[in-house]
């Protein structure tokens, strides 16, 4: 979509312009402005100037240390003649030929800003993903006879990764004032060694069987503002100068290679953003997102009631789950469940799902199956199957490495609203190391308290999560979750499994399936709220329950809102009422009468 004023499009515009930056955020509140700007994402970078307007969006995935530079700064020429420069947005300083920078000037301007370590959204599913690029403004590439040093340098570099020198007077200038800016002398490459670290650890994706993009976007304001693995849609001026790599940096003079190489690595692989327009977003749905151009023939569907789309999707869940209406409340539940308050003690709203009792003759293809029909549903989900070899070998948790500065990812740092399915059915006998125990622990912590440990190796540190976790088991998983559903399954629902499962499929017909995308995403979002006059009402049935069965407890009541909250929602209610709570304790009677049958197990669910 064209820009309809004139917008800057790089560092040197907006000072032309003279357009201060409060100016530019008040610009881009226009969602037609925000759409324009091409997004990092989707854009090959040989299409993109350096020092372009571009967008990144993704994850937060670490920070790094303060870094001091020149705000504005005094610049001499040969002639003696002396002048102002910005140094605000860019990497390496604005010099002409014949210019040199003086550091001692009384004009110049120190400044602080911070680099987030930004990944694209880590186990985006496929539709999502298509559904960004469609809404991406595509862009012209840039004609041959017009195109940059740096451009032809980006080009080149992408097509055969062949290292290359910048022709021209200017970018040799601007080379060597990079290297000055960042306090490396010298001009020499620093020479290859066996320790050059690789993209995959560079690119530090949390799944890496799925890799995310990278970009390193330096922010000048607001630092506490920013928190990890949140989701953030960021607009400013690309960097991708050939001389950010380190292999362009002499080396000789740092302890550490190693640090210098995770710091700087190649522009062309994890790509520099100064940003100056910021969005945080609350999910993770680009078919209700506002920061995306939405195609027009989305705009204009058509939007069935809430409790229609309800029963349609509690049809399409009951065909997955052998029949079982009861199964597939519980799961619609889990699915529409967020975090929404946090106490010292506990976060309130999450609905961790055991889905269990599988039937033994199904068990071959069914998980994938089920997941398979899940994904299609959700914006981002990540499918972790149980094995011995994943649990001993996968790394679950980040962890600090101190020789490269960089917090390492793991499988469960993911973005809130990730739904993470784990398949306890593909565990088989064997040995679990120490590693395969620490993971259970990591993965029992995010459970119970929807917080991820990161290991700093002398301390820990625990950041809040929103990951929906559904366990798939035969029996009773042997980790923790906040409901226990068992299968009920009869012969003639596990013999029909396979036409029930086409029929699912042939159920999601483009139309229905946008619908049932979207209701997922506002129905999690959506407010709710319990009247005092419920409240009485909940706390007298409480009573009643301590007075039938003394082992009831709190805990249960806290699953009793949680339940009858979800349940509420997905109907399209704002406020509980009697109707809802009564469906609430109903259910939860009739999934206590199926525990009964299960056989008890050393590690303990709430039942």
């Amino acid at each position: 979509m064209p820009c309809t004023m004139d917008f800057p499009r790089t560092p040197d515009e907006l000072a032309t312009q003279g357009m201060d930056i409060d100016g530019l955020k008040e610009t881009l509140k226009d969602f037609r402005h925000w759409h324009s700007v091409p997004l990092l994402n989707y854009t090959p970078l040989h299409k993109l100037k350096d020092q372009a307007l571009v967008r990144f969006r993704g994850m937060i995935q670490d920070m790094m240390d303060p870094e001091i530079y020149l705000e504005r700064y005094e610049v001499k020429s040969s002639d003696g003649s002396k002048r102002l420069q910005g140094g605000k947005f860019r990497d390496c300083l604005h010099l002409a030929c014949g210019e040199e920078i003086d550091y001692n000037a009384e004009g110049n301007v120190h400044g602080e800003r911070r680099t987030l370590f930004v990944v694209s959204l880590p186990g985006q599913n496929d539709w999502s993903r298509q559904h960004e690029i469609q809404c991406s403004p595509q862009i012209e590439l840039v004609p041959r006879q017009v195109r940059s040093p740096i451009s032809i340098a980006l080009k080149r570099n992408l097509e055969d990764h062949d290292a290359m020198d910048v022709d021209g007077a200017n970018d040799s200038s601007l080379k060597r004032q990079c290297l000055k800016e960042l306090k490396l002398e010298g001009s020499s490459p620093a020479a290859s060694t066996s320790s050059t670290l690789g993209s995959e650890y560079l690119l530090n994706s949390p799944l890496p069987s799925r890799p995310s993009m990278a970009c390193m976007v330096k922010v000048y304001e607001d630092f506490d503002f920013y928190q990890l693995n949140t989701l953030v849609d960021f607009v400013g001026f690309l960097s991708v100068d050939p001389s950010l790599d380190a292999a362009n940096i002499n080396v000789e003079e740092h302890e550490s290679v190693s640090e210098i190489q995770a710091a700087h690595p190649s522009p062309f692989l994890i790509p520099r953003l100064h940003a100056f327009g910021v969005q945080m977003l609350s999910h993770a749905n680009p078919l209700l997102d506002e920061s995306l151009c939405q195609p027009s023939e989305t705009s204009e569907e058509t939007n069935p009631s809430t409790l229609t789309v309800h029963k349609d999707i509690r049809m399409l869940l009951k065909l997955c789950l052998f029949d079982d209406d009861l199964a597939s409340e519980y799961m619609l539940s889990h699915l529409i469940s967020t975090v929404y308050s946090r106490s010292e003690m506990q976060s309130i709203g999450k609905f961790a799902l055991n889905i269990c009792n599988i039937p033994k003759e199904s068990l071959l293809q069914y998980t994938t199956k089920l997941y398979q029909v899940l994904e299609m549903l959700l914006p981002a989900s990540h499918y972790l199957p149980m094995t011995l070899d994943n649990m001993n070998t996968s790394s679950f948790a980040p962890k600090k490495d101190y020789e490269t500065n960089k917090l390492v990812s793991g499988l469960l740092q993911l973005a809130p609203h990730t739904h993470l399915v784990l398949d306890e059915t593909c565990l088989q006998q064997g040995k679990l190391e120490a590693s395969g125990v620490h993971a259970l622990q990591h993965l029992a912590h995010l459970i119970n308290n929807q917080e991820l440990k990161c290991d700093f190796q002398y301390y820990q540190i625990d950041y809040q999560a929103n990951i929906p976790v559904l366990i798939l088991s035969e029996g009773r998983s042997m980790l923790p979750s906040d409901f226990v559903m068992p299968i009920n399954a009869d012969f003639k629902a596990v013999e029909m499994l396979d036409e029930s499962l086409k029929a699912a499929h042939h159920y999601l017909q483009p139309a229905r399936l946008q619908q049932f995308r979207k209701y997922l995403t506002q129905a999690r979002l959506s407010p709710f709220s319990v009247s005092e006059e419920h409240t009485e009402m909940i706390q007298m049935d409480f009573v009643d329950m301590r007075k039938a069965n003394a082992k009831s407890n709190a805990e249960d009541l806290h699953g009793l809102l949680v339940l009858s909250r979800l349940l509420g929602i997905a109907r399209g209610k704002e406020a509980l009422d009697k109707e809802t709570w009564q469906l609430a304790t109903e259910f939860e009677a009739k999934r206590r009468q199926r525990l009964q049958s299960l056989p008890k197990t050393s590690l303990q669910s709430r039942s």
